[in-house]
């Protein structure tokens, strides 16, 4: 009679338990007398189990959170680094790509070489300050360089201060020395530098208006103009913007800045959402990219 109970119990519980429901759990007596006594709560319980794990959204510091009306941005702490993560992964003209800090929301890249188009996915916090989170796209270069993109948001809703950029780095470390040229969602365009490894970025910024233009609301509303076209020429130690506005041929923008970099250095472009969590979108296509001053068109 005992052993009848026994088994009877065991099957009962091996039932219970394992009744269209994948789990591999050692059936010890304890497991047993429970499954036998409470079996809707043993049935909820390899429910539970069986189910995969909701990821957990990441943690972001209240210092990496957007600028808003009720929060300010403000720079990272010190000693807070998060290392880079590298793929030697060729992509169009370039020959690998990062996520520089490695941003908590992994970035991608796609090129599409019938439209010469490189789009580009990358959440990130920032490009600025003292280190710098997105998604970039490089190449090893010595000597001058001539890079240049036309630049578009698809989603017209983005983050107002999302950077594409064009990036001349030093390393790919989150806090490397770099110069940088800039197009941001609401129109902003800068020429800025990191001057040494860890220090904090500088720059000359322009925004640009014009009035009588398609969206005012009356002739006389300033009207924010983007630029359609960006380039980064390093002619030695110096390094200036190019822009072209609406499609008139590349000019140089503004005086250019100083920066000594050490051969090999990287030459690539990138982009940043500016959120800390989530990912957006930007294409650069047309890329010139030149080992020569003089090139940007």
């Amino acid at each position: 009679m005992g052993a009848a109970s026994r088994s009877g119990g065991r099957d009962q519980s091996r039932a219970i338990i394992g009744k269209g429901i994948p789990m591999d759990i050692p059936l010890t007596p304890e497991v047993r007398k429970f499954a036998v006594r409470f079996p809707l709560a043993a049935l909820l319980l390899a429910v539970a189990a069986s189910l995969p794990l909701r990821a957990q959204k990441p943690e972001v510091p209240a210092w990496a959170q957007p600028g808003s009306a009720t929060h300010v941005q403000v720079a990272p702490p010190a000693d807070f680094h998060r290392p880079s993560t590298n793929f030697a992964t060729p992509i169009g003209g370039f020959e690998g790509q990062s996520d520089i800090g490695s941003a908590v929301v992994p970035g991608s890249a796609g090129y599409d070489p019938a439209t010469r188009r490189y789009t580009i996915h990358s959440a990130g916090y920032n490009i600025w300050y003292t280190r710098d989170e997105f998604r970039y796209l490089w190449k090893r270069m010595s000597g001058d360089v001539s890079l240049a993109a036309d630049i578009a948001f698809p989603d017209p809703k983005g983050y107002g201060d999302r950077k594409a950029v064009l990036v001349i780095r030093q390393d790919l470390e989150d806090d490397a020395k770099e110069a940088i040229v800039a197009l941001h969602g609401l129109g902003m365009i800068h020429l800025a530098q990191r001057p040494a490894k860890g220090a904090r970025v500088k720059d000359m910024e322009y925004r640009i208006g014009g009035r009588g233009r398609p969206g005012g609301a009356t002739p006389d509303s300033l009207v924010g103009v983007m630029a359609r076209r960006i380039g980064i020429e390093k002619r030695g130690d110096s390094f200036a913007l190019y822009v072209s506005l609406e499609g008139e041929p590349m000019h140089q923008f503004g005086p250019p800045i100083t920066l000594h970099l050490d051969a090999p250095f990287y030459v690539g472009i990138g982009f940043c959402s500016h959120l800390p969590d989530q990912s957006d979108t930007a294409v650069l296509s047309n890329v010139v990219l030149e080992n020569a001053a003089g090139q940007v068109h």
